[in-house]
């Protein structure tokens, strides 16, 4: 039987929690109070989605591992979909006016379509949007 999951909680260090709050919110994330403390706060991706963003010294509670500068290393790239290429140009574009860094360039696929940016901790963030109906459906 194949191993099945409802919902995802991406969770990533930061710095800084009001300013990385701050940084997602002028993009357009909402949070979950109920889960929000000095400590961390729940990012509300979607109805299923979350990432939760820990202080680097509570994320370190959580593991025996050394926590990775994301500005000088990568350990994992967090990919969105978005309803449009605009809509990928518009995230992107917050993202970089909030302070966030570029990653790479837009790239144009045909079907598919996708942008990144670094956030104000290094992570890296990928909006796409796949054009549903040119993808094969086997």
């Amino acid at each position: 039987m194949a191993v099945r999951a409802d919902k995802i909680f991406v969770n990533l260090p930061v710095k800084d929690l009001n300013n990385t709050i701050d940084f997602f919110t002028k993009i357009g994330f909402e949070f979950n109070a109920q889960f929000t403390d000095e400590n961390a706060t729940c990012m509300v991706i979607s109805e299923h989605i979350f990432v939760m963003l820990l202080v680097e010294e509570f994320f370190k509670t959580f593991t025996k591992k050394e926590i990775v500068d994301a500005t000088k290393s990568t350990e994992a790239i967090v990919a969105l979909s978005a309803e449009s290429r605009e809509k990928v140009d518009e995230i992107v574009n917050k993202a970089l006016a909030a302070g966030g860094t570029p990653s790479n360039e837009p790239m144009d696929h045909g079907f598919m379509y996708s942008w990144s940016f670094q956030d104000i901790d290094g992570h890296l963030w990928e909006i796409i949007y796949m054009d549903e109906s040119a993808v094969n459906q086997n």
